[in-house]
């Protein structure tokens, strides 16, 4: 489903933001359930990214061959993005609520401290 370059962007965005995250996490800047939040953020953004980039660049293409496929592929990463980050912020909110996910991530995220 996923192509190199729709692949790459997704990672290249969740990572980074995930590195920002885990450094604020460990500076003192983030609580853990912020943290816990924003980490469900981030893999449904890159996520979204790479569809985005996908159906994007495959829409662009049927409109206008060439130049429509890359502002397809761009415009379709924005908006996958956007909307992946903000179901992932509404399902890490629910997650964070959860006891036995607060059991499961406590550890995870002092070993990262």
């Amino acid at each position: 489903m996923f192509q190199n370059g729709s692949l790459w962007a997704g990672l290249l965005s969740g990572g980074m933001s995930q590195l920002q995250d885990t450094k604020s996490l460990q500076q003192g800047q983030m609580g853990k359930k912020e943290y816990t939040v924003q980490t469900v953020e981030n893999v449904t953004g890159a996520v979204g990214v790479m569809t985005g980039v996908e159906y994007g660049a495959v829409l662009g293409s049927a409109m206008l061959p060439g130049v429509g496929t890359v502002v397809g592929a761009v415009l379709g990463g924005v908006l996958g993005d956007r909307v992946g980050r903000m179901v992932g912020g509404q399902a890490g909110h629910m997650l964070s609520q959860n006891p036995l996910v607060n059991k499961v991530v406590e550890p995870a995220v002092e070993a990262i401290r």
